[in-house]
Order: C-alpha cells, then sequence, then structure tokens
C-alpha cells in the first residue's frame, strides 16, 4: 500500500478526485507552490509542503523546489536494499511511491506565439527531473507509479480502490513508457522551437 504521494503540477484539474481517493488511504501528500495551496483548500491533513519535507525553501518564483536529494532519493535508492535503507534513514529520506507531475506548458506558450524569453520561461527542470526519476524507480524497483496528466487519474483512482492502495507491476511499467515518451516530446518540442529561432 502506497505511504507518500509527491504531487507537483502545472494543470490542475481533475486533481480534487485524486486527492480524494488518496485521502480515503490515508497517504501523505508531499506538495508545492500552487498546487499545495490546492490541495490545503480542500481540507487535506495529511499534507506536507516540499520546503518543510528536504528542509529548504522554495527559491524565488519557485524556480528550485523538487531538485533535492530527499525528493530524488525517496524516488530512486531502492527501499528494500539495506545499504539505501540505511542512508535514507540516516539522512531523513523517506520512500515516495506515487508522483503526479505535469510540466510547465512549453508548447502551449509556443503555439501562442512566445519570444524567446517567453519560451524559455515555460521550459521545465525539475517536473522532467522528477518524471525521469520515478519512472526510472518503476522498472528499476516496482517501487514507484508516476503519473503525467489528468487523463490518467481515473484509473489510478480505480486501480487505489481495486487493489486496496497499489499498483500492480505492468501499470507501473505502463505509465514509466508514457512518462519517457511525455520527456522525449517535451524535449523534442524544445529543440525544435530553437531550431528554428
Amino acid at each position: 500500500m502506497i505511504e507518500r504521494a509527491l504531487i507537483s503540477v502545472y494543470d490542475k484539474s481533475g486533481i480534487e478526485e485524486l486527492v480524494a481517493a488518496l485521502g480515503g488511504l490515508g497517504v501523505e501528500i508531499v506538495s508545492s507552490g500552487g498546487t499545495a495551496r490546492r490541495i490545503r483548500e480542500m481540507g487535506y491533513e495529511e499534507l506536507v509542503e516540499i520546503s518543510d519535507y528536504t528542509g529548504h525553501p522554495e527559491s524565488p518564483g519557485g524556480l528550485v523546489k523538487t531538485l533535492h536529494p530527499k525528493v530524488h532519493g525517496g524516488l530512486l535508492l531502492d527501499r528494500n536494499d539495506e545499504a539505501h535503507a540505511e542512508w535514507m534513514n540516516e539522512n531523513g529520506v523517506k520512500p515516495i511511491d506515487l508522483v503526479v507531475s505535469n510540466l510547465y506548458p512549453f508548447e502551449e506558450a509556443v503555439e501562442r506565439g512566445a519570444d524567446l524569453e517567453t519560451a524559455a520561461e515555460n521550459i521545465d527542470i525539475g517536473g522532467p527531473s522528477m518524471v525521469r526519476s520515478a519512472a526510472k524507480a518503476a522498472l528499476l524497483y516496482d517501487s514507484v507509479l508516476i503519473v503525467t496528466e489528468p487523463a490518467q487519474y481515473p484509473e489510478v483512482i480505480r486501480a487505489l480502490k481495486e487493489n486496496e492502495g497499489d499498483f500492480t507491476t505492468e501499470m507501473r511499467r505502463r505509465y514509466a513508457l508514457k512518462a519517457f515518451r511525455r520527456t522525449k516530446e517535451y524535449d523534442s518540442a524544445i529543440v525544435s522551437y530553437l531550431g528554428e529561432n
């Protein structure tokens, strides 16, 4: 059963239903910025701000918040490996079982005719890093589910109910593939824009 989810999304549509499903299982949610505000407005009691979890404040503009060893260690380290588990324990790193992250709207900004500065402002750094860490952990350890778009929420909610708060290996691997496809598409859009401009 999952114990901890990290939710950091630009597109917050449908997040209420997902959070309600996690709440029914008593899952601790780690979140940041506007996502944390939205979840707090819903009255979610098991919410931990990312800055409280990492012990480090978010940078101005939220540019640096999830790029931290407590986040990536909670994803990439093998909780079943004694050396990894010992390091996690010594450094206050908690396992993260579910990551929900969609990226800054780079493609949409470009479609609206963004200049170079606006396009660059819409290049997500922490999101793709977190998505890739979670997807890698899904493949290596079968320990994390990475969710990259609101269209996936209904299946996630259904799986939480049907599997008593857990996910299947098949689902983790399928979602990891979708996650790597998403970061590939995202980087391709950036490369295409820069090549043309």
